[in-house]
């Protein structure tokens, strides 16, 4: 053979070598770990430490990969206005629609957010209830009763937290929903802010008020929390108790498109948002006082959910725009309110 025959065959078994070595160097290269930002509301830290682990094994199971989720948790509104300044969420698991809104507008997440998940993207909800001293010594039933003489009421802010906003939402649409006027609803809520003595930037922080420094006669906060507290901060020291009627709270979740792109975590990130949907999540979600969406699980925890008659910010306040607008925005019904306190 001569040289220049040799040379030729060289190259040829070199090719044939690479190309039969390439795909086993492929499906040799190991799969990267995956690590997700889950930024949320205040009261949903349990939640997450139960439901993240339950992802990963899933996740691990159904395609090999480690995902690894961490979580910021802080007023609903305070958080969003951290992912809309540059803190690089994956996903986001808020308690309020406005916070999604923000981000839409900002161009972080898809402008049809409510569409990308079921339920209007919110896999679980909660209501606003009452959570009183053992023995409800101030006898506090209803609404009315937080605007009496001598009663401490806690509750967060609601300019920087979903848990505070659904609040006052609740105690003004408690008197929409039997007949009262704006103008009656505006002396009702106005009253009751006069008997609150500290308005702290978190659901959390309003429970720490509450529960630790024995400040107020009641809290006003989410079923969730108060489930919480009385089972496992304060056992034997607070009962609950559900008024007349109340305000249905949908916790709405979305991906935050221009990050995963980003990254290249959109198919993690979006598998763990379908994973809040799924039986596993959904009671898990009921495991900590969430109200499931899922027909089967909700049944099975029924137990667990007293029936109380509710309304939606939607349904009799004329929708998230118009209540932001209204009441939040600087200047706005709240601020004057508050002013006067």
């Amino acid at each position: 053979m001569n040289l220049p025959d040799r040379r030729h065959l060289l190259i040829a078994l070199a090719t044939f070598g690479s190309a039969a070595l390439a795909p086993q160097a492929v499906l040799a290269q190991p799969a990267g770990d995956i690590q997700l930002l889950n930024v949320s509301y205040d009261v949903s830290r349990e939640l997450y430490k139960d439901i993240n682990p339950a992802f990963a094994a899933q996740h691990k199971a159904k395609t090999g990969r480690t995902v690894t989720v961490t979580q910021s948790h802080g007023g609903s509104s305070r958080q969003a206005l951290s992912v809309a300044s540059g803190l690089e969420a994956d996903v986001v698991t808020m308690n309020q629609a406005t916070d999604l809104d923000l981000l839409a507008e900002k161009g972080l997440i898809r402008a049809d957010w409510r569409k990308a998940f079921p339920n209007g993207a919110a896999p679980y909800t909660t209501t606003t209830v009452f959570l009183v001293r053992k023995g409800n010594p101030k006898a506090i039933k209803d609404w009315a009763d937080l605007t009496r003489t001598g009663v401490s009421v806690i509750v967060p802010n609601p300019k920087t937290s979903g848990n505070g906003r659904y609040t006052y939402l609740a105690a003004w649409g408690s008197v929409i929903a039997k007949g009262g006027n704006d103008a009656q609803a505006r002396d009702f809520v106005a009253k009751l802010l006069a008997n609150v003595p500290v308005l702290d930037g978190g659901g959390r922080g309003a429970t720490t008020t509450f529960t630790q420094r024995d400040i107020g006669d009641v809290l006003v906060t989410f079923e969730n929390e108060a489930e919480l507290i009385e089972n496992e901060v304060g056992k034997g020291k607070f009962d609950v108790v559900y008024p007349s009627i109340t305000i249905e709270a949908e916790a709405p979740v979305a991906v935050v498109e221009k990050v995963v792109t980003k990254k290249g975590t959109a198919a993690a990130a979006k598998a763990y948002l379908d994973f809040l949907y799924s039986p596993e999540g959904q009671q898990i979600i009921a495991k900590h006082n969430f109200r499931p969406r899922d027909a089967a699980v909700a049944k099975a925890n029924a137990a667990r959910f007293p029936v109380v008659k509710t309304f939606t910010v939607d349904s009799l306040l004329g929708g998230w725009t118009a209540v932001t607008k209204t009441h939040f925005a600087d200047g706005g019904v709240y601020d004057q309110l508050v002013l006067k306190r």
